[in-house]
């Protein structure tokens, strides 16, 4: 715990009083830092401006991180056709054995897709896999006539974001092993896929902060004006 402690009153220090960075300073503060004993897991915080109340202003998507996110994704297709899913990458691919499986309470995967046939069945599991955010879902790109690309997508670096209840967009940009550059390029195709989820009827402000951090960092805000220019369809509120 002490151990601990001295890492982030150190990382504290690196910060000062200065309230916000410019994205390459962020990330080369993030590089000074101490490290775990582990590699870290590198993730953005948006607040965003919109209700999230309102139904047609939830914001979801997916990003494709240019140099992965650091993370070996295991994925589960639930299909007619299982034998083209595992050679696309899949670790378990199946329909009425893999529904039952998830049904008994297996849930080591990280991700599920399904092709739109096969839903119907799918559904009778909703109550398993929604409340972990595991659900296919068109939205989110995981249901898909053909499997192959999603799961290749999936496996190189697609994350999939969505706004919680207080309108906060939490998503993994990668490791701390990766490279100064490579971790920029995650962050700014991050931004920019938020920016694209932007609702189309929200007027107002759409991004309100953005915020880096580690496992074991403290949050690094964000200059805003640099990342304004990522909103789609901006107005003034």
């Amino acid at each position: 715990m002490k151990r601990g402690s001295r890492r982030q009153r150190s990382a504290r220090e690196l910060l000062g009083s200065q309230p916000s960075f410019s994205l390459e300073r962020a990330v080369a503060l993030l590089e000074q830092m101490p490290k775990a004993r582990f590699d870290e897991t590198v993730e953005l915080s948006l607040r965003l401006g919109v209700d999230p109340k309102l139904s047609e202003q939830m914001v979801r998507g997916t990003v494709r991180l240019p140099h992965g996110s650091g993370r070996k994704i295991r994925v589960i297709a639930f299909t007619e056709s299982p034998e083209e899913a595992l050679k696309a990458g899949a670790e378990v691919a199946g329909l009425e054995e893999l529904i039952q499986r998830v049904q008994e309470g297996w849930m080591d995967f990280d991700v599920a897709v399904a092709t739109p046939s096969a839903m119907k069945q799918v559904r009778t599991v909703a109550r398993v896999l929604g409340p972990r955010g595991l659900m296919p879902n068109p939205k989110s790109g995981t249901v898909a006539d053909d499997l192959a690309p999603v799961i290749q997508d999936l496996k190189a670096g697609r994350v999939e974001f969505k706004m919680d209840k207080t309108a906060n967009i939490a998503v993994v940009v990668g490791k701390r092993s990766l490279s100064k550059e490579h971790l920029l390029n995650n962050v700014r195709a991050a931004v920019e896929s938020v920016g694209h989820a932007r609702p189309d009827a929200f007027r107002g402000r759409f991004i309100r902060s953005v915020t880096l951090s580690s496992t074991m960092s403290p949050g690094i805000r964000l200059d805003a004006q640099e990342y304004l220019g990522t909103e789609s369809n901006q107005s003034t509120s």
